[in-house]
């Protein structure tokens, strides 16, 4: 089965939950840094478990382009895409 990008995101907003220490309400539009003050270790954990749960692996030199939860989401389908 194939997901959508709206899918996707969906999931991802969820499985940041524990990270969000903030509260804030997440979006496709959500930094990392700046609206969720994630350090590099925590983006990296986060990441760790996005990547175990859609079965993925993020390569390592996309990483410094994924800013906000819409590029990962984005990021995450190409990889699933790649792979079907």
């Amino acid at each position: 089965m194939t997901l959508d990008t709206t899918e996707i995101l969906d999931q991802i907003c969820g499985l940041m939950a524990p990270f969000n220490k903030k509260g804030v309400s997440i979006s496709a539009d959500t930094t990392f840094a700046s609206d969720l003050e994630l350090d590099s270790l925590s983006v990296m954990d986060m990441l760790a478990a996005i990547e175990d749960h859609f079965d993925v692996t993020v390569p390592l030199n996309i990483l410094p382009d994924l800013e906000t939860v819409g590029q990962v989401s984005e990021a995450i389908k190409r990889i699933l895409d790649e792979e079907n």
